[in-house]
């Protein structure tokens, strides 16, 4: 499993299993095939309803809890200093945990005005030593710009939307310029690579699946990458991935599907 340097001296691994819409009843299962299959990066959230499976698949799985890069998220109701640090006291308890690898603010929530204080919340947990590394999701460059100017810790990755139809050429830019890891949440379009016929292609061409050629592709950016499933055998073929070796012709040719669809909110829109 390849591994990226973060800003703050920690490593992330490049390619992780989400659990966005995994009931809690089966997150215990499904994190336990996925570490068996070798990842050791599980990315959930307090909105996702499942820190308690995630953690029973942990603390069942045969693999040490420091080899396994473990992220969570504070969501949009929790906001500000007091109740982010009451959040992530119920996440940890949760999950079973001492501490958490990387804790992010889920959404900028703009309108309620709030993610500044919420983030020097983590700047404490991270302080503190129960979240090693913090940073953000869904924040759009001018979110960021007010982030960097008001705080002291610059986050470590800035998770987003991204994907062949929303590659967020723009925001890599500029965290790749501030020194923040971008990560791709909904990696595949919700179901969306599936059949489609340039990544089925280009799927022929190396003998893999659709859904494998955009993991590649991610990887091939620079992404971290979080694909979700709770199928055994989908969860071994995406990270089933790190042979192929895309060509200039295969990511000229993934670069046309760029449309700017989202499958999820505009983050100015999330409250």
């Amino acid at each position: 499993m390849i591994s990226l340097p973060l800003n703050d001296g920690h490593s992330i691994p490049q390619l992780g299993l989400g659990v966005y819409k995994i009931a809690d009843a089966l997150a215990a299962d499904t994190v336990q095939v996925a570490l068996d299959a070798g990842y050791r990066h599980i990315d959930t959230a307090a909105l996702y309803d499942n820190e308690v499976g995630v953690g029973l698949g942990l603390a069942r799985s045969s693999v040490p809890r420091d080899d396994v890069f473990v992220t969570t998220k504070v969501w949009n109701d929790r906001h500000g200093y007091d109740e982010t640090l009451r959040a992530f006291d119920e996440s940890l308890t949760k999950l079973g945990l001492d501490y958490v690898d990387l804790y992010l603010i889920h959404w900028p929530a703009p309108h309620q005005d709030r993610y500044i204080e919420t983030y020097r919340a983590l700047e404490q947990l991270r302080t503190d030593g129960r979240a090693r590394s913090i940073g953000v999701s869904n924040f759009h460059p001018h979110h960021l710009d007010r982030l960097l100017a008001e705080t002291d810790v610059v986050p470590v990755l800035n998770q987003v939307e991204l994907h062949p139809w929303l590659p967020q050429t723009a925001v890599r830019a500029y965290d790749a310029a501030h020194g923040i890891r971008t990560e791709a949440w909904s990696p595949l379009a919700r179901g969306r690579a599936i059949g489609n016929d340039t990544l089925d292609a280009i799927g022929v061409k190396h003998d893999k699946s659709a859904a494998q050629i955009v993991i590649a592709w991610h990887l091939a950016l620079g992404n971290i990458v979080i694909p979700k499933s709770v199928t055994p055998a989908r969860i071994r073929a995406n990270i089933d991935v790190f042979d192929i070796a895309l060509d200039a012709a295969d990511l000229a040719a993934i670069a046309e599907l760029n449309s700017g669809e989202r499958t999820g909110k505009d983050p100015d829109d999330l409250d």
